[in-house]
């Protein structure tokens, strides 16, 4: 027999299955917009549109604080004038995978009379916003740490290279080529601006922009300065610089074992207390027989 809460679940539920369907088939002619991405990054794209319907018929401006903050995050990960774009599509994601495990609640507790599945089911809805909204963050930190750890390398061949008498445009093509990495590709979009009549001082200037690590940055200022000075003092800067680096990457791996090291104490404690609750126990249920 239907309780009350039962009527007032399954009619609320009925009311936004049908909020679903109704964006579902208002939205279905934007599916194209999502076709340039991939499955991998993006699962579920194909019912995307569902959110960007929404998006699209409250008339969301993109415009807030953390709007501009996720727009600056976008134009790292992907060109500047796709940032529009991508910033349509982070929205879209969140809002229709949250927007459906939230419908799917009210068929979960339908389907097993349980509320305690109903309110896990609420909370995955809110978790899916939240993740969703944070994953072009994890991706810059991921694109940071990778090019951190491949910096050192390169500066070090640039620094070979100028010291061997190679002009600065020809080191930084000669690197660029050795790699397909994250800052390997950044080095060619700066060669292709060269390439395009930007000249190499802005071309520097913008692969610093573009990485945002505060250590490429300062290496980008270092190139600016010698191509200004000229080809003998970058050569030094750079020789200078590539130490400077692989002591701060030494210090880095450091760091990191550190962290590795003490993560291992939580599992080696856990096992310490399982050794001890599987010795005490037959010791006190022999002293109590």
């Amino acid at each position: 027999m239907l309780t009350t809460l039962d009527i007032v679940l399954f009619s609320v539920g009925g009311f936004f299955l049908l909020v679903w369907l109704f964006f579902y088939i208002k939205g279905y002619k934007k599916a194209s917009f999502f076709e340039p991405l991939t499955e991998k990054e993006y699962p579920l794209k194909e019912i995307y549109f569902v959110g960007l319907e929404i998006m699209d018929t409250i008339k969301y401006k993109y415009k807030s604080a953390a709007d501009r903050r996720l727009r600056r995050e976008v134009e790292v990960i992907y060109d500047r004038k796709y940032a529009d774009y991508y910033l349509r599509v982070i929205y879209a994601q969140k809002v229709t995978v949250s927007f459906t495990v939230f419908v799917l609640a009210f068929a979960i507790y339908g389907l097993a009379d349980s509320i305690a599945g109903f309110v896990v089911m609420l909370v995955f809805a809110g978790l899916a916003y939240y993740y969703f909204g944070t994953l072009t963050s994890e991706r810059i930190k991921k694109r940071s740490e990778e090019m951190l750890n491949d910096f050192s390398e390169v500066i070090s061949k640039l620094a070979l290279l100028t010291n061997a008498g190679m002009i600065f445009r020809e080191a930084w093509e000669e690197v660029a080529g050795t790699g397909d990495r994250v800052i390997y590709k950044e080095m060619q979009k700066s060669i292709e601006e060269m390439n395009n009549g930007v000249s190499e001082v802005d071309a520097v200037f913008n692969f610093g922009s573009r990485c945002i690590i505060p250590e490429i940055k300062k290496f980008s200022s270092t190139i600016i300065q010698g191509l200004i000075k000229g080809n003998s003092e970058l050569t030094s800067m750079l020789q200078q610089q590539s130490a400077e680096v692989w002591n701060l990457k030494k210090q880095r791996v450091k760091r990191e074992g550190e962290k590795a090291a003490s993560k291992l104490m939580i599992p080696i404690m856990m096992m310490f207390v399982g050794i001890l609750i599987m010795i005490l126990i037959p010791i006190f249920t022999n002293l109590g027989a």
